[in-house]
């Protein structure tokens, strides 16, 4: 596996795959590791991911510079990165115990209730964007419940995958209970039918849903999909334009674009969209683009040249069929992988840059009519992870939310994600959630425990499915 900077091409590491015998021994070992880990007790379990998080502060420059040299994100944001994946390790530390209680029912039985156990090895496949977030996003919560868990991490960025698990490790995580796996795309499918793997969750693009989901699918396994967007940017008549815009250049242009929750498609009503477009283009314009390792850049490299190539194709075909550049619209020249933050007017549904995820630093600003057109607009996607709503009126915002084909809506504000709120999405942005309550419980086995007979009954002789 090769480390290459965005920035400037160069290789920074070359990191051996794993062979088949080594990938078999770190599924051996995690699922080895299960039945003591899951019997440590909560409070055991939260005192290793409370050390992680003093250390993820205590190395955050470290680890942020080694986020901005594999993937290009700007210094500031990476470090940001990292403070992020401290604060989830405590969240779950507090609220394990909590989220995770016997749940008494009343029944006819002397005592019944809901139990949540551990299942035992999740296989996580994460992305290169938020190297360090998305994984203990996923690994925080798996780990409090009691399971184990091996990564499979983007083949891009294989340092961030060895320093996550040097902060497990550091921080008293038994071995065994997290492993890097550094195999291709192409050897997923094996772990995943490896029957000592219980459960897979993926944050990527559509297409690798399609394949893990099919995988899982075909062994029988519980996965959770957290997939691509197109997220809409609404604003309406009456909400506060300037700052609407001002926001909206934040919402897509942070991590370069590169973002499935990035603000992707802006749809604005007619009344008010000469003055958005032209607050928003000087927002974008005023961004600072360069070395993403200097603090003062707001818009680094992006990720591969692949990336780069493809951004570049949807936007010559979307303004061959009619959208207008407003300001940028190029690949920078020189060395690493940029490509000037652009704007694009008069974008209607048919083209790439509606149609498709944009994956980079590329707005799309679509007009429409009134309200009703807009959120028309908004879910005519396939994709349903995230959307904002700008309104001047709240409990019109709020009824008007609820129509919105998405995960969550964000009213007056940036689409964010938050360890105390689900995060998922709905159609092609795939299914289940992550984080909060809900996220720790979609790999446990929500289990029903009934203790009868009630006092006073006789027992039961027959029963009915």
């Amino acid at each position: 596996m090769q480390s290459i900077n965005p920035a400037t091409g160069h290789l920074l590491a070359e990191i051996a795959e794993h062979t088949p015998e080594q990938v078999a021994a770190l599924v051996a070992r995690a699922h080895a590791a299960f039945p003591s880990w899951r019997e440590r007790g909560f409070d055991a379990r939260a005192a290793v991911l409370r050390r992680a998080a003093a250390l993820l502060r205590e190395r955050k420059e470290r680890y942020g510079g080694l986020i901005t040299a594999e993937m290009g994100k700007p210094i500031s944001e990476a470090v940001a990165e990292v403070e992020k994946c401290a604060w989830n390790c405590e969240f779950y530390a507090e609220h394990a115990a909590g989220f995770l209680a016997d749940e008494p029912v009343a029944t006819s039985a002397a005592q019944s209730y809901i139990a949540y156990e551990p299942l035992g090895v999740i296989l996580a496949v994460m992305p290169w964007n938020f190297p360090f977030w998305q994984v203990f996003r996923f690994a925080a919560p798996a780990l409090m419940a009691g399971n184990t868990c091996l990564l499979k991490h983007a083949s891009n960025v294989p340092q961030c995958a060895l320093a996550i698990e040097e902060v497990l490790r550091d921080a008293g995580l038994p071995p065994g209970c997290f492993g890097t796996l550094l195999i291709p795309g192409s050897a997923v499918d094996g772990v995943i039918n490896d029957k000592r793997v219980r459960a897979v969750t993926l944050t990527g693009s559509d297409i690798t849903g399609e394949k893990v989901a099919a995988a899982a699918g075909r062994a029988l396994k519980k996965t959770v999909l957290e997939l691509g967007g197109s997220d809409p940017f609404i604003v309406l008549a009456g909400a506060d334009v300037e700052a609407a815009a001002l926001t909206a250049a934040r919402a897509r242009f942070q991590n370069t674009g590169q973002s499935c929750i990035a603000a992707k498609r802006f749809i604005v009503e007619e009344a008010i969209a000469d003055a958005f477009e032209a607050a928003f283009a000087a927002a974008v314009r005023a961004l600072r683009t360069g070395d993403p390792a200097d603090p003062s850049t707001q818009v680094g490299a992006m990720a591969r040249p692949d990336l780069l190539d493809d951004l570049e194709r949807q936007v010559a075909a979307s303004v061959q069929m009619g959208a207008r550049v407003v300001t940028g619209g190029r690949r920078r020249e020189g060395t690493g992988w940029f490509y000037e933050p652009t704007v694009l007017t008069a974008v209607t549904p048919e083209m790439p840059v509606f149609r498709e995820e944009t994956f980079g630093p590329v707005a799309a600003v679509i007009r429409a009519r009134d309200a009703e057109h807009a959120i028309g607009l908004a879910n005519d996607s396939d994709f349903g992870l995230g959307a904002a709503l700008w309104c001047g009126d709240v409990a019109r915002a709020q009824a008007l939310a609820r129509r919105i084909e998405s995960g969550s809506v964000f009213i007056n504000g940036m689409v964010a994600s938050d360890p105390r709120l689900p995060f998922g999405g709905v159609k092609r942005s795939g299914y289940g959630r992550e984080l909060s309550a809900a996220g720790i419980r979609e790999f446990v086995n929500m289990m029903t425990i009934w203790v009868g007979p009630a006092a006073g009954t006789a027992p039961v002789q027959a029963t009915v499915e």
